[in-house]
């Protein structure tokens, strides 16, 4: 069955929704962990990298089905947000949401903690010799100073959860309109031998997550040549 008059375009339309907002959310967590990490001279810094960076050598399904568990009724997420008037988290929109920030949280956090680091602490040293609070040097300094990492790690997050699979089918099952996104559609007409539509679909894809690469890529040539 079509979605709308274009097919596929539901599915698509909830892919860009879900990646979008995961790396809106994302940025906003990853900054305070990335600039943690680049600062602190904790002993236990690289367990917490480690932690952080757990999601690129887990599979997917794996950290689905603890998203799974810790989202569901009877999970310490799940049966908490119940308990603040809020819906089941398994199977909603919202449950993608929370799966897919755990999923793509080191394609965020690495590029802006990298950004961090090689800015150097003497720049921060040398506004707040100019009288700038640690906090003003921060936002007038640093994070201009790191935009690089941030486009790295806006286009990385969007990508990653765009094309995202076992989680999405772990955490929100295949509900047409709310949690059937891109990749689930692709599984679907794969299943129905309708290579045709699947191939259409999975080529729009490729093509887009190629020409973000390629955007990106091209920016930091760009940027070096400058400096």
């Amino acid at each position: 069955m079509n979605d709308f008059s274009i097919p596929g375009l539901t599915p698509l339309l909830l892919s860009l929704k879900l990646a979008g907002l995961t790396t809106l959310l994302l940025i906003f967590i990853a900054t305070p962990l990335a600039w943690w990490l680049s600062q602190t001279k904790n002993g236990f810094k690289p367990l917490f990298e480690a932690i952080v960076a757990l999601p690129l050598v887990l599979p997917p399904t794996v950290i689905g089905f603890y998203m799974l568990v810790l989202l569901g009724p009877e999970g310490f997420i799940g049966r908490s947000w119940i308990g603040m008037g809020g819906d089941t988290l398994t199977f909603s929109f919202t449950g993608l949401v929370i799966a897919s920030m755990v999923y793509s949280l080191p394609f965020v956090v690495q590029p802006i903690q990298n950004a961090f680091e090689g800015l150097g602490r003497h720049i921060l040293e040398s506004a707040w010799t100019l009288g700038a609070r640690p906090i003003g040097a921060f936002f007038s300094v640093v994070l201009p100073l790191s935009a690089k990492g941030y486009l790295t790690a806006l286009v990385l997050g969007f990508a990653h959860t765009l094309g995202e699979f076992g989680i999405v089918l772990m955490v929100g099952g295949n509900i047409p309109g709310k949690t059937r996104v891109i990749s689930i559609a692709i599984y679907d007409h794969v299943e129905m031998l309708d290579y045709s539509y699947a191939h259409k679909l999975s080529a729009g894809l490729l093509i887009f997550s190629l020409l973000l690469l390629l955007g990106v890529y091209l920016i930091n040539h760009r940027w070096r040549i400058r400096t």
